[in-house]
């Protein structure tokens, strides 16, 4: 398997993938950020393209930030004025470059959490 940075988004509020949720990779080095892709999920809560590919993977570390309120709010016919969760940032390191990480987020609009996955 070719090395690459994937997600996938479930919504566990709706027992769901969460579709049309917009996804920021950032890259960091010290107090300095980058961004380096924006991207939504498709129907199956995944992105169409991988995160990083075989080429782009690099040692460091980095930032996925899920926009977990916007996409509740889309989805609520009646959405909080005030979002508990609104922006969800993992910050983690890619040891080696020539391996998969899977970034998964497990999201409603009170709590997350998010692993490893492969």
């Amino acid at each position: 398997m070719a090395a690459k940075l994937s997600t996938h988004v479930l919504d566990t509020a709706n027992g769901h993938p969460a579709r049309d949720m917009q996804i920021e990779l950032w890259s960091v080095t010290g107090s300095q950020r980058k961004l380096l892709k924006t991207v939504r999920t498709n129907n199956d809560g995944r992105t169409e393209a991988p995160l990083l590919s075989a080429d782009e993977m690099r040692e460091g570390e980095f930032e996925i930030i899920f926009f977990v309120g916007d996409y509740f709010s889309a989805i609520d016919s009646t959405p909080p004025r005030v979002r508990f969760l609104d922006r969800v940032p993992v910050r983690f390191g890619i040891t080696d470059p020539t391996a998969s990480y899977h970034v998964p987020l497990l999201c409603s609009p009170w709590s997350y959490s998010t692993y490893r996955g492969s």
